[in-house]
């Protein structure tokens, strides 16, 4: 849906007349029933005055169509103005222009992302360029008028309050740039010139009446673009159990599509038994089978991961928009999409939004916008006091939706050496339930207790030399100084003269693939829903040794450790089933951090006692 179009002569008669972003306000009201806020309509009033001033004396058509606010079909998101017409060449084309009042950015070191005052208050959010160009691929994907239409695409953004200070047409941004040019408030004659390059000359089609209109379905261009990505692509091949539910997943997706009930598969798996091998292999075939279908988590480090072992780059790249946050959902109308593949559900929240004050709940939201919705859980991995994902609570809301339920368990492990004995061990040991393995005795497993944190350190070390694939993480005790003073150390230890920094902010949701981001520790926001050969995980002192055996210690957690936020006023209200609960979310911490290992698994504790239990606890040798 396009909120306001009009020709250019009617547009610049409208700004003219002063009246403009009332008149975009009154038509979103008409066609949605919705209004926006006074910052909204202010921007709208600024923004769009700008670009009258630049397409009065553009020299442009004058019956060429321009929009504002253009909904795109199945997301939230929204291009803020269009201008279509011709170019020399005689091709429809349409300028997609993201409008920014940014006075002011600072570079992050992650990947197309800066920082800037956004709403109340300095936030990070993508490039202007990045944006504006990533609208305009997800368009080429699925939006058929323009990928049977012939119509050509080109992507800016105008800042017209900016003063260029080197930030925003940096080095790390330049590639995002050239492929959606970045205009400052003294570059008004430039973006003429870019305009009239690409629409100088007047339409033959209305071509915004039919994108507008277009059907939303994958291009085969871009089905044929993941299919090529996993193909050889060792790490994504499907093995025994994983195929079963794979083929079960697709055979319920494409039933969907026919059929009135909506679908709900829920596939229950431990670490290390494929479910997010399965969700990458199922979002390329349902692709291919001409779904509208997306990858979704709340973690952000397994689609930036996943993203960039497809594409082969650290680059975000035009298959971005298959991968989204499931707080994205919220504003989605009902069976938006023919199928949501949801990883880490156990990770999912009530709320959304920066502020956790947007949406309803996520499970709701996700089951209403799909025909089908596939679900990857492992209840033990719930690590955050607003984790909700659950079994019971999928199946009340697909019954809230009268929708089909079915539901799968994945059980051969490919994590931690093949071995379901040694994540019996861990839940056992760690104090989660008692199993059938209090004792490790394993073989192919390779895990280890260490006395001296260097000692863990450097062992770490000698196995990423093998194949970029060992790192150390921790359990989040110590407060990240260094994300302030670069020269700070974080995690310390100062016994044993030992002293690291958290990973660096610079490598955000990529670090566990980084090349040397094993100089430096991970955390479970960094980690989870990932895998390596070997991991080093440093027990902190929220976990100790009691006198029957691991006792959690939430005292223990930095302060700005974000996944027991809120405890200390839950517990006045609360205090036993709040203390459940936070003893939980640390012990499935540990469980998490320490099943990231497919070969081994080396530990240090910082409570020397809980070393020593562990150390007990492997050697069944001497009970025999």
């Amino acid at each position: 849906m396009i909120v306001y179009k009009r020709t250019i002569h009617d547009f610049l008669l409208d700004a003219d007349s002063g009246n403009l972003a009332d008149t975009v306000l009154a038509e979103l009201y008409q066609k949605t029933g919705r209004r926006v806020g006074a910052s909204e309509q202010s921007s709208w009033h600024h923004s769009l005055g700008q670009m009258a001033g630049v397409l009065d004396k553009a020299g442009l058509p004058e019956n060429n169509w321009v929009g504002v606010e253009y909904g795109i079909p199945r997301t939230s998101n929204r291009i803020d103005f269009l201008i279509s017409g011709t170019d020399d060449a005689g091709r429809e084309k349409i300028v997609l222009v993201e409008l920014k009042q940014w006075t002011k950015a600072e570079p992050t070191g992650e990947e197309a992302i800066v920082r800037t005052f956004l709403g109340r208050g300095v936030r990070d959010t993508p490039h202007p360029s990045y944006q504006a160009w990533s609208y305009a691929e997800l368009l080429k994907g699925y939006n058929e008028a323009i990928y049977t239409g012939d119509i050509g695409l080109e992507p800016c953004a105008y800042l017209h309050n900016y003063q260029d200070d080197g930030v925003l047409r940096g080095p790390d941004y330049e590639v995002y740039v050239e492929r959606a040019p970045l205009f400052y408030k003294t570059d008004r004659q430039l973006l003429r010139q870019f305009l009239q390059r690409h629409v100088r000359h007047q339409s033959r089609r209305d071509v915004l009446y039919e994108i507008e209109h277009g059907a939303i379905r994958p291009s085969k261009e871009l089905a044929d673009r993941v299919a090529s990505m996993l193909k050889g692509n060792e790490e994504f091949v499907l093995i025994d159990a994983q195929k079963v539910a794979f083929e079960r997943a697709v055979n319920l997706a494409l039933k969907a599509q026919a059929n009135p009930k909506k679908k709900v598969l829920i596939v229950h798996g431990g670490p290390g038994t494929g479910k997010s091998v399965i969700a990458v292999q199922l979002l390329a075939r349902l692709t291919q089978k001409g779904q509208v279908v997306q990858y979704v988590s709340k973690n952000a480090a397994p689609r930036a991961v996943f993203e960039s072992k497809l594409t082969g780059s650290f680059k975000k790249s035009a298959i971005s928009n298959l991968f989204r946050g499931s707080g994205s959902f919220h504003q989605s109308a009902e069976e938006t999409f023919g199928t949501l593949i949801v990883d880490e559900a156990h990770r999912l929240n009530e709320k959304s939004g920066l502020y956790g004050n947007e949406g309803d709940n996520q499970i709701k939201e996700l089951i209403r916008a799909a025909r089908c919705t596939v679900f990857f859980l492992d209840e033990d991995q719930r690590i955050h006091l607003k984790d909700i994902g659950s079994r019971d609570e999928i199946v009340h809301w697909a019954h809230y939706f009268d929708t089909e339920v079915q539901e799968m368990e994945l059980t051969s492990q490919f994590r931690c050496g093949g071995s379901d004995g040694y994540m019996a061990w861990l839940d056992d040991v760690l104090g989660i339930r008692p199993t059938a393995n209090p004792y490790l005795d394993d073989t192919h497993y390779d895990f280890q207790v260490f006395d001296d944190p260097n000692a863990l350190r450097e062992a770490i070390e000698a196995k990423n030399k093998e194949r970029n694939s060992a790192r150390l993480v921790a359990g989040y005790c110590w407060d990240w100084k260094s994300k302030r003073d670069p020269s700070a150390f974080d995690i310390v230890a100062p016994e044993f003269d030992f002293a690291m920094q958290w990973n660096m902010a610079d490598d955000g949701s990529l670090w566990m693939i980084k090349p040397n981001s094993v100089t430096e520790v991970g955390c479970i926001h960094t980690c989870q829903g990932l895998e390596l050969d070997y991991v080093g995980v440093i027990l902190g002192p929220d976990l100790v040794m009691g006198p029957d055996g691991p006792e959690s210690r939430v005292e223990g957690r930095s302060k700005m450790d974000q996944t027991v936020k809120g405890w200390k006023k839950m517990s006045l209200e609360n205090p036993i089933e709040t203390r459940e609960k936070v003893d939980l979310i640390i012990r499935n911490t540990y469980r998490t951090l320490m099943s990231r290992g497919m070969k081994g698994c080396y530990v240090w504790c910082a409570d020397p006692e809980l070393g020593a239990f562990l150390k007990w606890r492997v050697k069944s040798v001497f009970l025999m």
